[in-house]
């Protein structure tokens, strides 16, 4: 019995954002094979570092779903191209799939998802009565296949993208069966700490995947000369720790296979640079969660936040 967790990358964006999410699923030890469906738009160079990287790599034809309109209410037209998405069904070589966005990263094992059925998801925050397509469980079929390919001819979507489909598509998700929801932690928006903060703190460290939904990715940041993540608006890329742990990862795993090439995207992140070792990331993200930590009030007044170690601060910075 062969199973797989996969991806898709429409472009070098999100070719670099699917080896982040690779390397993130081999970090906490999975012991499924990672596969990546590919289209002609992912230049020469990525697809070479994909295929060195990945146990498997599919190509796949893009399927747009020609829904303007709907797209438009989005604000987001490059959702067109994800009905490419239902390529995962074509995948029979795997009795059971995991699929998930490349703009996804694992923070901890979840090869638990298996366990579960076709079409497990976790609710969607802005609609709870649907699921988010960003990670589902599923099983390849030809035949589920040509069904959706015929719906989505028929029905088309009600927001242009594959969630909408798929949404209309698996319609009892929301009564069938509980064992269908996955808890949230298996989803969880990068945004999920300015929705609901006290639920955040409380669920933090059970978070195993983090979603970077909307259009600022966490490749479009940045880094600065010391390796620490540059953000611009939080609200609408996410928390400082979970951007910081993705750059960790592309600068620890992904950086080091670029060189500037054909594409613009890739020539940028191959130039980056930082003065210190990648040892020193692992400060920088402790440091951002400090920050965080006092934004949320939660100061660690009998460690490092200590009345003696505040005023040993303002005396050196007094004296200087």
């Amino acid at each position: 019995m062969c199973e797989a967790f996969v991806t898709l990358a429409t472009n070098d964006e999100y070719a670099c954002g699917a080896l982040v999410w690779a390397y993130s699923l081999r970090e906490v030890k999975t012991t499924r094979q990672v596969v990546c469906l590919v289209t002609k738009q992912v230049s020469k160079q990525m697809l070479d570092i994909i295929g060195s990287v990945f146990d498997h790599v599919e190509f796949v034809d893009v399927l747009d779903s020609k829904d303007e309109t709907n797209l438009a209410l989005l604000s987001r037209p490059d959702l067109g191209v994800t009905f490419t998405k239902l390529h995962c069904w074509r995948l029979i070589q795997y009795t059971k799939a995991v699929f998930m966005d490349a703009d996804t990263v694992v923070l901890k094992n979840i090869d638990d998802l298996f366990e579960r059925e076709e079409l497990s998801a976790a609710p969607d925050p802005g609609w709870p009565d649907c699921f988010n397509s960003g990670v589902f469980v599923f099983k390849p079929s030809l035949e589920t296949y040509n069904k959706l390919l015929i719906f989505a001819v028929s029905r088309g979507s009600f927001d242009g993208g594959d969630q909408g489909l798929l949404n209309i598509f698996f319609s009892d998700w929301a009564t069938k069966d509980i064992r269908l929801h996955l808890p949230f932690i298996y989803n969880v928006i990068s945004q999920a700490f300015y929705s609901y903060p006290p639920a955040f703190i409380h669920f933090r460290n059970k978070i195993r995947v983090v979603h970077f939904i909307g259009s600022e990715k966490p490749w479009h940041c940045g880094l600065d000369k010391f390796g620490q993540v540059i953000v611009h608006d939080l609200t609408s890329v996410g928390t400082p720790e979970f951007l910081q742990h993705w750059w960790n990862l592309f600068m620890t795993h992904v950086h080091p296979k670029l060189t500037p090439g054909e594409s613009d995207f890739v020539g940028k992140l191959a130039q980056i640079e930082i003065s210190q070792s990648s040892s020193s990331l692992t400060q920088v993200s402790d440091e951002s969660e400090r920050q965080l930590a006092w934004e949320r009030g939660q100061m660690d007044y009998m460690g490092s936040d200590s009345f003696e170690k505040i005023q040993n601060l303002l005396e050196s910075k007094i004296k200087k």
